[in-house]
């Protein structure tokens, strides 16, 4: 091989490391920035493929507020309330000024950090702007888990039971 075609394939192969590099560091970068969305069913028992998340992991949660679970701190912003969809309540800690959508009985999601297998330490709370919307998340999260109730339902009229 002559000096001229070993110079431009070196050339091409550091071109093809670096870009490789680069690809490489984006991913692992937005891999750290990735908040993964659970229901509060998911969050206990976990994903359907089995997956938890770990204790100090970023994630997101989505249902509705339990009536008569939120507890405001009368000296700070403290806020704590359990959220639930049709399975086990899970605890949202959050220090700040909550939507003025949020209410009991309201859908939300809220963004934060896992701190043990039912507490999530919120730093951001979304509720849902009216009566109509719920986040694309929560509805099909809840779709998936309400198709086989009323299932279950309809074939207990259809027995007459």
């Amino acid at each position: 091989m002559n000096p001229r075609r070993k110079k431009r394939l070196g050339l091409i192969l550091a071109l093809f490391f670096g870009v490789s590099a680069t690809v490489g560091l984006m991913i692992y970068a937005l891999n750290q920035n990735m908040d993964l969305f659970y229901t509060p069913t998911e969050l206990v028992n976990g994903k359907p493929d089995g997956t938890k998340p770990e204790v100090g992991q970023r994630l997101r949660i989505g249902g509705m507020v339990v009536a008569g679970s939120v507890k405001r701190d009368s000296d700070s912003l403290e806020v704590s309330f359990k959220v639930a969809d049709i399975g086990p309540e899970v605890t949202v800690t959050y220090n700040g000024i909550l939507p003025d959508l949020f209410r009991e009985g309201q859908g939300i999601v809220a963004q934060g950090v896992l701190v043990d297998a039912t507490t999530i330490k919120a730093h951001e709370v979304l509720a849902k702007h009216d009566e109509e919307y719920m986040p694309p998340e929560v509805a099909e999260a809840m779709k998936k888990t309400h198709e086989p109730l009323q299932y279950t339902e309809q074939q207990k009229q259809g027995t007459g039971q």
